[in-house]
């Protein structure tokens, strides 16, 4: 068995190493560097990647390479970026999430500098958004905008706020809140196209719209009042909705019999005219005739209508013993008149 030996010491009282092969150094650096050279010359793209392969600094299209395990020349000859081109990034404005709580909720910071907004009418309001987006195009992401991230930070808070400034307090804060994140998508695009970003805006949210916190209470106090006013306003539309429609009809109906009643009118008298017109016609040519049939047929219209009727001749004499007509008197007073004695 090979011993080492002590070290001795020297004249400063410090051991001395012993003294090492050169050829054992040249070795160690040798193998040193191999495995320096062997662990720059491969790496991995995961599948929501692509890698971009820059050879001395310079980009070429053809060296862009997918998800998966590729070789590259060492030493620093060819450099590796890896971009997330699969992966929806998110920024957040005007609040930071800090984590989670222990009953798994987030948790967020405020940032009043990026939240505070002066609206159209001259009103605060306190918004708070996420702006969702892709890397569409690597090439323009990498090489084209210096500091792309910021940059494009500063685009979504300078159109936001410019979207925000043309609008009045309560469209942002109720009814536009959506119309407001529309457009802020819409703009935002455009900007990051003419600065050739190579982003893609997929999504702006409004994460919390609000009056600042000093005012709070007095901007839901006028909400409230707003909306009682709409309320009572929609009840008296619904009250004259169903009134008006109802008078209307009633008024149609009115007029309807009316007219149905002068018709009616109009058309009897000019029967009765031309009834009167065809009995005198007849009268005319007999008036003997005529006159005993008027009779006749106003004595069946009024005689159905007299409760006790005695036909006798007027020669007859002696006859109320045997009509008994007291007692029919009686009768009628008490009730049973009507019927035949």
């Amino acid at each position: 068995m090979a011993t080492i030996p002590f070290p001795k010491k020297g004249s400063g009282g410090t051991p001395r190493l012993p003294d090492v092969p050169s050829s054992l150094v040249r070795f160690g650096v040798l193998a040193a560097l191999f495995v320096m050279v062997v662990a720059s010359s491969f790496y991995t793209v995961e599948p929501e990647e692509i890698a971009v392969v820059q050879r001395f600094g310079a980009f070429d299209p053809e060296r862009v390479q997918g998800p998966g395990f590729h070789f590259k020349l060492p030493l620093g000859i060819d450099q590796v970026r890896k971009v997330p081109v699969q992966r929806q990034l998110k920024q957040e404005f005007g609040f930071r999430t800090t984590g989670q709580s222990r009953d798994q909720r987030s948790q967020y910071q405020g940032v009043p500098d990026e939240s505070n907004m002066l609206t159209g009418d001259l009103n605060a309001a306190v918004v708070e958004w996420v702006v969702q987006y892709r890397i569409g195009d690597p090439e323009q992401y990498l090489f084209r905008v210096r500091n792309v991230e910021d940059s494009f930070r500063d685009m979504s808070e300078a159109v936001m706020r410019e979207v925000v400034g043309d609008r009045t307090v309560n469209e942002v804060l109720t009814v536009g809140r959506q119309q407001v994140a529309d457009l802020v998508e819409q703009k935002l695009q455009k900007l990051a196209d003419d600065y050739s970003s190579g982003i893609v805006v997929d999504q702006v949210v409004l994460q919390d719209v609000n009056p600042p916190e000093r005012v709070k209470f007095s901007f839901n106090e006028v909400n409230q009042a707003q909306q009682e006013r709409e309320q009572k306003i929609n009840l008296a539309q619904a009250s004259y909705n169903q009134e008006v429609p109802r008078a209307e009809g009633q008024g149609q109906q009115m007029i309807q019999e009316a007219e149905g009643y002068a018709v009616n009118r109009i058309n009897r008298a000019q029967g009765e005219a031309a009834r009167f017109s065809a009995l005198y016609e007849e009268y005319r040519k007999a008036p003997q005739v005529t006159r005993q049939r008027l009779y006749l047929e106003t004595l069946a219209e009024i005689v159905p209508r007299v409760g006790n009727k005695v036909v006798v001749d007027e020669d007859v004499t002696g006859l109320l013993p045997l009509l008994n007509l007291d007692r029919s008197a009686q009768r009628s007073s008490g009730g049973g008149g009507g019927g035949q004695p």
